[in-house]
């Protein structure tokens, strides 16, 4: 049984706004998602998360977005490539300085929300995140999370970066191996027992049913909990004892 790492989106706030509960989730994940600013996050914000997953060896990853504060960064958006690998590799660095004012470092890279789903099928823009990473981490190559099979981890690979495969225990998924989109009905696992189950089953045995009832292929290395679910802390809890109760090894990717 291979180790599974945990990550969650965190800092998703915005000034006086707060939205995930940071420190909570940061005793229970391995990797934590840094919001660097475009669909959530504030320079204040950025620099507490990252002091908060250093003092507790979390690793931090830039978790980069389309420029839609209003939208949080949920609505896809025809941006050039040349300027959206300009905005990746601009939230990457401004979280590096975070990171390493912490004591740490930017170690992976996370597209996030609508820019995540573009990239498993839009060619055009999951090259322009790659040479957003590659732009911004010149003399060090940063892993890349994404959907198995998207063409986002096609191009961090051809481009000499680590692709990370990764799954959603609270994501419904159609029989083809992508997220059934958000506006659909059932799109978002609600149920905290059925959320815990399908973690156990991706990490265990590489597979979940799809919304058709089907059972499909997950290689996943990295298993996200976003941290905007309601009893987000409590539920990534419950997830990472059934992991152990399991004898999954929980652990940050290489």
């Amino acid at each position: 049984m291979l180790p599974i790492d945990l990550n969650a989106d965190l800092g998703e706030g915005f000034g006086r706004w707060t939205l995930t509960d940071d420190e909570a989730l940061l005793s229970v994940v391995t990797s934590a998602n840094v919001a660097c600013g475009f669909h959530a996050g504030d320079p204040s914000i950025m620099r507490r998360v990252c002091e908060l997953a250093a003092g507790r060896g979390v690793r931090i990853g830039a978790q980069v977005s389309y420029r839609d504060l209003a939208g949080f960064g949920r609505r896809s958006m025809d941006v050039p490539p040349g300027e959206l690998a300009d905005e990746v590799a601009y939230q990457i660095g401004a979280l590096e300085v975070f990171a390493r004012a912490a004591g740490s470092r930017v170690s992976y890279v996370k597209p996030h929300g609508a820019l995540y789903n573009r990239t498993v099928y839009d060619a055009d823009q999951a090259a322009a995140v790659v040479a957003g990473v590659r732009l911004a981490a010149p003399a060090g190559a940063l892993p890349v999370l994404g959907l198995p099979g998207s063409l986002l981890l096609t191009a961090a690979e051809e481009a000499g970066l680590t692709p990370v495969p990764e799954a959603f225990a609270d994501r419904a998924y159609t029989p083809a191996g992508t997220l059934v989109p958000r506006g659909e009905a059932g799109a978002v696992v609600t149920d905290p027992d059925a959320v815990v189950e399908r973690a156990v089953r991706m990490a265990a045995e590489g597979a979940v049913t799809a919304a058709d009832g089907s059972r499909i292929a997950v290689a996943a290395r990295s298993l996200c909990l976003h941290g905007d679910t309601p009893g987000a802390a409590g539920l990534a809890l419950r997830v990472r004892q059934a992991l152990d109760a399991a004898g999954v090894r929980v652990e940050a990717f290489a």
